[in-house]
Protein backbone atom coordinates (compact mmCIF):
# COMPACT_ATOMS: atom_id res chain seq x y z
CA UNK A 1 0.00 0.00 0.00
CA UNK A 2 1.14 3.56 -0.74
CA UNK A 3 0.80 6.44 1.71
CA UNK A 4 0.91 10.22 1.39
CA UNK A 5 2.84 11.34 4.48
CA UNK A 6 2.19 14.93 5.53
CA UNK A 7 2.52 17.04 8.65
CA UNK A 8 1.99 20.55 9.96
CA UNK A 9 -0.66 21.73 7.52
CA UNK A 10 -1.36 24.62 9.87
CA UNK A 11 -4.66 25.64 8.27
CA UNK A 12 -2.98 26.44 4.93
CA UNK A 13 -5.54 25.22 2.40
CA UNK A 14 -3.66 26.39 -0.70
CA UNK A 15 -0.60 24.38 0.34
CA UNK A 16 -2.62 21.27 1.14
CA UNK A 17 -4.44 21.45 -2.19
CA UNK A 18 -1.10 21.79 -4.01
CA UNK A 19 0.29 18.69 -2.28
CA UNK A 20 -2.81 16.64 -3.07
CA UNK A 21 -2.68 17.72 -6.72
CA UNK A 22 1.07 17.03 -7.01
CA UNK A 23 0.74 13.50 -5.60
CA UNK A 24 -2.56 12.62 -7.25
CA UNK A 25 -2.88 8.94 -8.14
CA UNK A 26 0.24 7.94 -6.22
CA UNK A 27 -1.24 6.99 -2.85
CA UNK A 28 -4.16 5.15 -1.26
CA UNK A 29 -4.22 6.69 2.23
CA UNK A 30 -3.08 9.91 3.89
CA UNK A 31 -0.97 9.76 7.04
CA UNK A 32 -1.04 13.21 8.67
CA UNK A 33 1.32 13.65 11.62
CA UNK A 34 -0.54 16.46 13.35
CA UNK A 35 -1.02 20.21 13.55
CA UNK A 36 -3.89 20.40 11.12
CA UNK A 37 -4.70 23.87 12.50
CA UNK A 38 -2.86 26.85 13.97
CA UNK A 39 -1.12 29.80 12.29
CA UNK A 40 -3.12 29.72 9.04
CA UNK A 41 -6.49 31.05 7.86
CA UNK A 42 -8.33 27.86 6.82
CA UNK A 43 -8.79 25.50 9.80
CA UNK A 44 -12.29 24.32 8.88
CA UNK A 45 -11.48 23.87 5.21
CA UNK A 46 -8.31 21.85 5.90
CA UNK A 47 -10.09 19.59 8.37
CA UNK A 48 -12.91 19.03 5.90
CA UNK A 49 -10.56 18.29 2.99
CA UNK A 50 -8.64 15.70 5.00
CA UNK A 51 -11.90 13.96 5.83
CA UNK A 52 -12.79 13.65 2.15
CA UNK A 53 -10.00 11.06 1.88
CA UNK A 54 -9.03 7.83 3.60
CA UNK A 55 -6.75 9.15 6.31
CA UNK A 56 -4.96 8.45 9.55
CA UNK A 57 -4.43 11.78 11.29
CA UNK A 58 -2.67 12.46 14.59
CA UNK A 59 -3.04 15.36 17.00
CA UNK A 60 -0.29 17.97 17.29
CA UNK A 61 0.50 20.62 19.87
CA UNK A 62 -1.46 23.34 18.06
CA UNK A 63 -4.45 21.03 17.73
CA UNK A 64 -4.30 20.38 21.47
CA UNK A 65 -3.89 24.08 22.24
CA UNK A 66 -6.97 24.99 20.20
CA UNK A 67 -8.91 22.39 22.20
CA UNK A 68 -7.67 23.83 25.50
CA UNK A 69 -5.56 20.76 26.26
CA UNK A 70 -2.34 22.83 26.42
CA UNK A 71 -1.68 26.17 28.12
CA UNK A 72 -1.46 28.68 25.28
CA UNK A 73 0.93 30.79 27.37
CA UNK A 74 3.56 28.21 26.45
CA UNK A 75 3.40 29.55 22.87
CA UNK A 76 4.98 32.71 21.49
CA UNK A 77 2.92 35.86 21.01
CA UNK A 78 2.08 35.31 17.32
CA UNK A 79 1.27 31.62 17.73
CA UNK A 80 -0.91 32.42 20.74
CA UNK A 81 -2.86 35.04 18.77
CA UNK A 82 -3.44 32.56 15.95
CA UNK A 83 -4.58 29.88 18.39
CA UNK A 84 -7.09 32.26 19.98
CA UNK A 85 -8.42 33.24 16.55
CA UNK A 86 -8.71 29.56 15.60
CA UNK A 87 -10.59 28.79 18.82
CA UNK A 88 -13.15 31.43 17.86
CA UNK A 89 -13.33 30.33 14.21
CA UNK A 90 -13.59 26.55 14.14
CA UNK A 91 -16.97 24.91 13.71
CA UNK A 92 -18.34 22.26 16.02
CA UNK A 93 -17.59 19.69 13.30
CA UNK A 94 -13.93 20.73 13.21
CA UNK A 95 -13.71 20.74 16.98
CA UNK A 96 -15.11 17.20 17.11
CA UNK A 97 -12.67 16.06 14.41
CA UNK A 98 -9.71 17.46 16.36
CA UNK A 99 -10.98 15.97 19.63
CA UNK A 100 -10.99 12.47 18.19
CA UNK A 101 -7.40 12.55 16.87
CA UNK A 102 -4.95 10.26 18.72
CA UNK A 103 -1.51 11.57 19.78
CA UNK A 104 0.33 8.56 18.33
CA UNK A 105 -0.24 5.40 16.32
CA UNK A 106 1.65 2.19 15.56
CA UNK A 107 1.36 0.65 12.11
CA UNK A 108 4.17 -1.95 12.03
CA UNK A 109 6.89 -1.52 10.95
CA UNK A 110 6.29 2.18 11.68
CA UNK A 111 5.51 4.28 14.71
CA UNK A 112 3.75 7.60 13.99
CA UNK A 113 3.92 10.63 16.30
CA UNK A 114 3.79 14.39 15.99
CA UNK A 115 6.76 15.30 18.17
CA UNK A 116 8.74 12.29 19.37
CA UNK A 117 8.39 8.84 20.87
CA UNK A 118 9.39 10.23 24.27
CA UNK A 119 6.94 13.15 24.12
CA UNK A 120 4.46 12.59 21.27
CA UNK A 121 2.98 16.09 21.35
CA UNK A 122 5.74 18.45 22.40
CA UNK A 123 9.37 17.31 21.95
CA UNK A 124 11.24 18.55 18.86
CA UNK A 125 13.74 16.17 17.23
CA UNK A 126 16.10 18.79 15.85
CA UNK A 127 19.50 17.19 16.43
CA UNK A 128 21.28 13.87 16.50
CA UNK A 129 21.42 13.68 20.29
CA UNK A 130 17.65 13.98 20.66
CA UNK A 131 17.22 11.50 17.82
CA UNK A 132 19.52 9.02 19.62
CA UNK A 133 17.43 9.28 22.79
CA UNK A 134 14.33 8.48 20.75
CA UNK A 135 15.96 5.56 18.93
CA UNK A 136 16.39 4.08 22.41
CA UNK A 137 12.58 4.17 22.78
CA UNK A 138 11.91 2.20 19.60
CA UNK A 139 10.35 -1.25 19.83
CA UNK A 140 11.58 -4.16 17.75
CA UNK A 141 8.44 -4.27 15.60
CA UNK A 142 8.80 -0.60 14.65
CA UNK A 143 12.30 0.14 13.29
CA UNK A 144 10.99 3.25 11.54
CA UNK A 145 9.38 6.31 13.09
CA UNK A 146 7.57 9.15 11.31
CA UNK A 147 7.57 12.54 13.06
CA UNK A 148 6.63 16.14 12.29
CA UNK A 149 6.60 19.24 14.52
CA UNK A 150 9.94 20.79 13.48
CA UNK A 151 8.71 21.87 10.01
CA UNK A 152 11.99 20.58 8.54
CA UNK A 153 12.38 17.50 6.34
CA UNK A 154 15.17 15.18 7.51
CA UNK A 155 16.23 11.55 7.83
CA UNK A 156 17.90 10.49 11.08
CA UNK A 157 19.76 7.22 10.59
CA UNK A 158 21.01 5.05 13.46
CA UNK A 159 24.46 3.95 12.28
CA UNK A 160 25.25 2.01 15.48
CA UNK A 161 23.60 2.04 18.89
CA UNK A 162 23.96 5.61 20.17
CA UNK A 163 25.47 6.88 16.91
CA UNK A 164 23.13 8.83 14.64
CA UNK A 165 23.56 10.63 11.34
CA UNK A 166 21.26 13.36 10.02
CA UNK A 167 20.66 13.39 6.26
CA UNK A 168 19.02 16.08 4.17
CA UNK A 169 16.42 14.70 1.75
CA UNK A 170 17.33 14.14 -1.88
CA UNK A 171 14.00 15.35 -3.23
CA UNK A 172 12.32 13.23 -5.87
CA UNK A 173 14.56 10.22 -5.33
CA UNK A 174 13.11 7.23 -3.41
CA UNK A 175 15.19 5.92 -0.50
CA UNK A 176 15.14 2.21 0.33
CA UNK A 177 14.00 1.35 3.85
CA UNK A 178 16.56 -1.25 4.83
CA UNK A 179 17.91 -2.73 8.05
CA UNK A 180 18.99 0.57 9.62
CA UNK A 181 16.53 2.21 11.98
CA UNK A 182 15.19 5.57 10.80
CA UNK A 183 13.39 8.61 12.16
CA UNK A 184 11.78 10.36 9.20
CA UNK A 185 10.34 13.88 9.06
CA UNK A 186 8.43 14.76 5.86
CA UNK A 187 8.64 18.50 6.55
CA UNK A 188 5.73 20.91 6.74
CA UNK A 189 2.90 21.32 4.26
CA UNK A 190 1.74 24.72 5.43
CA UNK A 191 4.72 26.43 7.05
CA UNK A 192 8.19 25.13 6.10
CA UNK A 193 11.08 26.43 8.21
CA UNK A 194 14.11 25.32 6.22
CA UNK A 195 14.44 28.45 4.04
CA UNK A 196 12.44 26.76 1.26
CA UNK A 197 8.85 28.07 1.12
CA UNK A 198 7.55 25.19 -1.01
CA UNK A 199 5.15 22.75 0.63
CA UNK A 200 6.88 19.55 1.78
CA UNK A 201 5.59 15.98 1.91
CA UNK A 202 6.67 12.38 1.41
CA UNK A 203 5.43 9.27 -0.37
CA UNK A 204 5.80 5.93 1.39
CA UNK A 205 5.50 2.70 -0.62
CA UNK A 206 5.17 -0.25 1.74
CA UNK A 207 5.37 -2.83 -1.06
CA UNK A 208 8.60 -1.48 -2.52
CA UNK A 209 9.72 -0.37 0.98
CA UNK A 210 10.78 3.05 -0.24
CA UNK A 211 10.23 6.63 0.92
CA UNK A 212 10.48 9.70 -1.27
CA UNK A 213 10.60 13.31 -0.05
CA UNK A 214 9.03 15.93 -2.32
CA UNK A 215 8.45 19.71 -2.54
CA UNK A 216 5.80 21.60 -4.47
CA UNK A 217 5.18 25.27 -5.17
CA UNK A 218 1.85 26.64 -3.97
CA UNK A 219 0.20 30.10 -4.28
CA UNK A 220 1.60 31.65 -1.11
CA UNK A 221 -0.04 34.98 -1.89
CA UNK A 222 -3.50 33.42 -1.62
CA UNK A 223 -2.81 32.21 1.90
CA UNK A 224 -1.25 35.53 2.87
CA UNK A 225 -4.26 37.48 1.60
CA UNK A 226 -6.65 35.31 3.62
CA UNK A 227 -4.47 35.79 6.69
CA UNK A 228 -4.56 39.57 6.25
CA UNK A 229 -8.33 39.43 5.86
CA UNK A 230 -8.57 37.78 9.27
CA UNK A 231 -6.02 40.14 10.89
CA UNK A 232 -3.61 37.34 11.73
CA UNK A 233 -0.14 38.47 12.91
CA UNK A 234 2.01 40.13 10.25
CA UNK A 235 5.09 38.05 11.12
CA UNK A 236 3.18 34.83 10.44
CA UNK A 237 2.10 36.22 7.07
CA UNK A 238 5.57 37.36 6.02
CA UNK A 239 7.42 34.21 7.02
CA UNK A 240 5.52 32.05 4.53
CA UNK A 241 7.30 33.55 1.52
CA UNK A 242 10.73 32.97 3.10
CA UNK A 243 10.26 29.49 4.53
CA UNK A 244 11.29 30.26 8.10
Amino acid sequence: MRFLVISDIHANLAALEAVLADAEGEWEQIWCLGDVVGYGPDPNECAALLQEHDHLTLSGNHDWAVLGKLDINAFNTEARAAIQWTQETITEETRQFLTELPPQQVVPPLALVHGSLRQPIWEYILDRRTAALNFAEMEGETPYCLVGHTHMAVLFVEETEGTVDALAPDYGKPVALGEQRLIINPGSVGQPRDSDPRAAYALLDMEAMTLEHRRVVYPIGQTQERMRRHNLPARLIKRLEHGW
